[in-house]
């Protein structure tokens, strides 16, 4: 049997700030609704799927559609921790792949009117998966903003 031990290369984390307080920033990373409008990995990108079953066990189902595909990347899992509006804790699969299960750990840290996202999704097999990753998430982070940016102006 051979075993890895997961180096720098396993773990990526992601910290952006949010013009929205905690409770909203929560609420767009929790309500079906409003995952439609932002969690999408780039420009032209669309979630048809958004299912959210917000508990302790709790699966949820998201799926984007790259403007030039027919069908959409599906993701699932489980939600192991929610402490509203503070942290979020779920399994990561993508349906129809071999991959592997990761976690996904979001925390939501106050800080009066902006909110502090510390996004942390490990482990991954190797630095490239975690750069795909990586980028993907940038995409949906971004789109966030802009949907926030979009109700504050």
């Amino acid at each position: 049997m051979v075993t890895t031990k997961p180096g720098p290369e396993a773990t990526l984390v992601l910290t952006r700030t949010f013009a929205a307080p905690r409770e909203e920033v929560f609420r767009a990373w929790t309500d079906p609704e409003a995952l439609k409008k932002w969690w999408a990995a780039g420009p032209g990108f669309t979630t048809p799927i958004a299912e959210v079953d917000l508990r302790v066990g709790g699966r949820y189902r998201l799926g984007m559609k790259a403007p030039d595909q027919e069908l959409p990347y599906v993701v699932g899992g489980t939600y192991r921790a929610i402490h509203r509006p503070a942290r979020l804790v779920y399994t990561w699969v993508w349906e129809g792949t071999d991959g592997p299960e990761t976690l996904v750990t979001v925390e939501f840290r106050d800080r009066g009117t902006v909110t502090d996202v510390v996004l942390t999704h490990e482990p991954f097999a190797d630095a490239a998966d975690r750069d795909r990753h990586t980028a993907g998430w940038n995409g949906c982070l971004d789109r966030l903003a802009q949907v926030i940016d979009t109700r504050v102006a």
